[in-house]
């Protein structure tokens, strides 16, 4: 199965799902290396905060890629603070991680100090030719230029190998996720068509046309205090790279808000993960 279209999956907003929100004609758009960038001066909120992924998921990916996550030898790139790198290797994968900023390296290795973790990027992997079987991003795809990165997973595969990408993307069927979502959206003047960054179809994941992506997507919750799921919100780059007194007082907002409907202050959290896999 390929990727679907916009129109076969629910469109996610840039808070709950990835990070490279676009703006709304007439805003000002921060660079995309300034949204890239501001991770590192939050790492730790980003360790703390963000939401992991269900064992389905790596169940999902081994059907996909038709091979077992044990033994196999991984590249997880875009690997941030490691956590999608360490729940690889806790199904058995020989992982490294490839991380280019200096503040989630720097947090990657506090946190995981017996996990090797290389700097570099999608573009230029850091990785000899056929030297993994299987090369994942988590939340990271977007952040590549994709007609550079493609060729260099390619390259760095191992015959039979896969790439994985996948978001955690927000639930918009909930109604107060949607109603967030929406906020936040306005807010901060993203343009609704374009505010995930996620790539929804084979040929946004692959604008050189050599991979043919199959898709799948799993939903899953986690229960959280309402300070860890401002928290989250506030790690994502949208955030980041605005005003911080603009920020905070929509993340203000936002708590009472989630006050009136959770007053005992736990917050469930439900995330569609979308998942795509190819095997060159």
């Amino acid at each position: 199965m390929t990727a679907p279209t916009s129109s076969q999956s629910a469109t996610t907003s840039a808070a709950g799902a990835s990070e490279a929100p676009t703006s709304a004609p007439g805003a000002r758009v921060p660079s995309r290396s300034a949204r890239a960038r501001s991770f590192n001066a939050a790492a730790a909120q980003y360790a703390a905060n963000r939401p992991s992924y269900p064992p389905a998921l790596f169940d999902a990916i081994e059907d996909l890629a038709g091979r077992p996550l044990d033994g196999a030898r991984v590249a997880d790139v875009g690997a941030g603070t490691g956590i999608a790198t360490a729940l690889l290797r806790e199904r058995g994968a020989r992982v490294v991680a490839v991380e280019p900023g200096d503040g989630m390296a720097a947090q990657f290795h506090s946190i995981h100090p017996d996990l090797p973790v290389v700097r570099g990027d999608g573009n230029a992997l850091p990785l000899a030719t056929a030297s993994v079987d299987l090369i994942t991003y988590a939340q990271s795809w977007h952040w590549t230029d994709r007609t550079r990165a493609v060729p260099e997973a390619v390259r760095a595969l191992r015959p039979g190998g896969a790439l994985a990408l996948w978001w955690n993307t927000s639930a918009l069927d909930v109604p107060w996720i949607a109603e967030q979502q929406e906020r936040i959206r306005i807010h901060f003047s993203l343009d609704a068509t374009g505010v995930d960054g996620r790539a929804r179809t084979s040929r946004e994941a692959d604008p050189t046309g050599r991979l043919d992506f199959r898709f799948r997507q799993l939903r899953w919750s986690r229960s959280v205090s309402v300070d860890t799921h401002l928290a989250n919100l506030g790690s994502h780059s949208v955030f980041l790279v605005h005003d911080e007194k603009e920020s905070r007082a929509f993340l203000e907002e936002e708590r009472r808000r989630l006050l009136d409907l959770f007053p005992e202050g736990t917050v469930q959290e439900t995330y569609d993960v979308q998942l795509l896999v190819a095997t060159p």
